[in-house]
């Protein structure tokens, strides 16, 4: 398996929910399925699935994965107009620790352009346009940024850690989708989050728990 450079996230690396979802799809890309960086996903280099981890040529270990119970970890719905209305206040817009990122990156025009903004209680919600292609990981990755911007803020940036997901179905290209995010818990650098992706009737077709670990002062 390779990470394609067009899915970057911090600058050189793969973005997390999308690599994480292609190492998935080694056991079962629907999930419920865990999935620990335990390095930056490099990209454009072959990865091979070996016992439950993803390895680099080297045999370095990018990334480890397992099976997990199923779990709910459901982040409520906001309406579309909603979700367009808070995402014009996404904080990345300004300040962006990876302005590339595929997922959201205001700086890739070849992106997904997920850019959640904050509801007032706290939650993330943006709206989400299917691309042409749709495959389990592009659901990943849906569900990795909006949860991370739960609590990424200005000068305090994260990275995904681990992340967990099941994808119920896939939408299709060009549905007009919603995505929220919410952080559930913090200790120390980790944060807790938890994301949802809702298709264009509503139906959730997906949902992730994640950890995301605050990067150290430069």
């Amino acid at each position: 398996m390779i990470i394609e450079s067009r899915f970057n996230g911090p600058t050189g690396s793969g973005n997390g929910g999308w690599s994480a979802g292609v190492f998935a799809a080694a056991l079962d890309d629907r999930g419920p399925v865990e999935v620990t960086l335990r390095r930056p996903p490099p990209l454009e280099t072959p990865l091979s699935a070996v016992d439950g981890e993803i390895r680099d040529p080297d045999g370095q270990v990018v990334a480890q994965v397992r099976r997990v119970e199923p779990f709910t970890a459901v982040v409520p719905p906001v309406d579309r107009p909603t979700a367009a209305a808070v995402a014009k206040a996404y904080p990345g817009l300004v300040d962006h620790p990876f302005p590339g990122c595929y997922v959201c990156g205001p700086a890739n025009p070849d992106g997904l352009r997920i850019f959640p903004g904050r509801l007032p209680d706290g939650r993330t919600a943006a709206p989400f346009r299917a691309p042409e292609r749709v495959v389990p990981a592009t659901v990943w990755a849906a569900l990795d940024c909006p949860g991370g911007w739960a609590v990424i803020a200005p000068g305090r940036p994260y990275v995904l850690g681990r992340i967990a997901a099941v994808v119920a179905a896939l939408p299709a290209p060009g549905d007009e989708c919603v995505v929220t995010g919410a952080m559930v818990g913090a200790e120390g650098r980790k944060a807790e989050v938890h994301s949802s992706l809702y298709g264009p009737d509503g139906a959730l077709l997906g949902h992730a728990r994640a950890t995301w670990i605050a990067l150290p002062p430069a």
